[in-house]
């Protein structure tokens, strides 16, 4: 083994992630979403018209992995799609009502976990956070 056990972070960033979603995840139950729904409808919330290619970039998923839970809201009535005004290939997603009312509850759930990693550390820490998984993210994509 070329780095000991002890020294390597994947196990406990993957450890926070999995925490992260986790609780989201229970969360959303209690609105109904499913945390890729929940991710797309937020996305939409501040970019309405995107197309489904941006949202599924915006949500860090595959094209394909976004069509299904784009179909899935769709089909619940919580987006609609209508063809842009100056490209008829391009299709724009936009929340309804419904997907609007569906989105701030479900926000409401979701901010109650952010609320308690935010208390959890202090605004500096915070910031070195970010600063150290930006860095973690960067030394990744070297090779």
């Amino acid at each position: 083994m070329g780095m000991p056990p002890s020294e390597r972070l994947g196990l406990d960033i993957k450890r926070a992630e999995h925490a992260l979603m986790a609780a989201k995840g229970a969360a959303l139950r209690r609105a109904d979403l499913t945390v890729a729904q929940y991710a797309a409808l937020f996305t939409l919330k501040d970019n309405p018209g995107m197309s489904a290619a941006a949202v599924s970039r915006a949500c860090l998923v595959t094209p394909q992995a976004m069509t299904s839970v784009l179909r899935t809201l769709e089909d619940r009535g919580l987006v609609e799609r209508r063809t842009h005004p100056w490209y008829q290939h391009v299709r724009q997603i936009e929340l309804t009502e419904a997907g609007e009312r569906a989105v701030t509850a479900a926000d409401r759930e979701a901010v109650r976990i952010e609320t308690r990693i935010h208390r959890a550390l202090t605004a500096d820490e915070r910031d070195t956070l970010r600063q150290l998984l930006s860095r973690c993210v960067d030394a990744i994509a070297e090779e």
